[in-house]
């Protein structure tokens, strides 16, 4: 066996499918995918490019296995506390984990990435709905608003988070900018914007609560009459 070989079986024994996959998901944490490169990655695992080829094809590939390893860790849900409250905590815990992993939801709207893990999460959502009563056409109508709404409030939140920086500076100058005579709503909703907000009820979770409030009216509303 040559020395070659002898390094690259010890950088094999050292590196593992698994320490490949944190260590991307914590450089994307950090840096966004652009700044996940193979070469970034096998420096950080004191490794050599080549190596991380024997764990993972390509970094598209390991694209797929972080997207699968964070949407993993949606849940567990409390069971048996009825749909409305069961769907809610996936939701939650679904935009926690959006929260911690900024990166994934882009990676989330791309339909060539569903993979088990998200495959897994989706069913959770459809069969809680179907048991529940839903129809099947309705069941499609509320995941889109469920998923619109965990995806796109964290695709907004990473937005605004990015351009936050001085963002009380450019809110003044923008009050400033126009008549608030003329924009008095406007007006309040910046100044909304700039109070600091009260701890307790997210904008997230407010938004999912008018979901939820109004998938349940409309389950009710669909059922049965008893007959008198």
């Amino acid at each position: 066996m040559s020395a070659g070989t002898e390094s690259m079986e010890t950088g094999r024994e050292r590196l593992s499918r698994a320490r490949v996959v944190i260590a991307a998901t914590e450089m994307a944490d950090e840096s966004g995918l652009d700044g996940l490169t193979m070469r970034r990655l096998a420096q950080s695992l004191g490794s050599e490019v080549m190596s991380l080829y024997y764990y993972v094809q390509s970094k598209d590939a390991l694209l797929d296995d972080i997207l699968d390893a964070v949407v993993g860790e949606i849940g567990p849900v409390a069971a048996g506390s009825g749909w409305k409250d069961e769907i809610r905590q996936i939701a939650i815990s679904a935009n926690e984990m959006l929260e911690r992993h900024p990166w994934a939801a882009g990676l989330m709207m791309s339909p060539a990435r569903v993979r088990s893990s998200r495959m897994r999460y989706m069913e959770s959502l459809l069969g809680r709905l179907r048991r529940a009563g839903f129809s099947a056409e309705m069941t499609d109508r509320a995941y889109h608003a469920l998923d619109s709404h965990i995806i796109g409030s964290a695709v907004w939140e990473t937005g605004y988070s990015a351009g936050s920086s001085g963002l009380d500076d450019y809110a003044e100058r923008f009050l400033r900018s126009f008549s608030e005579d003329e924009f008095p709503y406007l007006a309040e909703h910046v100044r909304q914007h700039m109070a600091i907000p009260a701890a307790g009820e997210t904008t997230f979770v407010f938004g999912l609560d008018l979901i939820l409030d109004g998938l349940e009216r409309l389950l009710a509303e669909a059922a049965p009459a008893e007959p008198s």
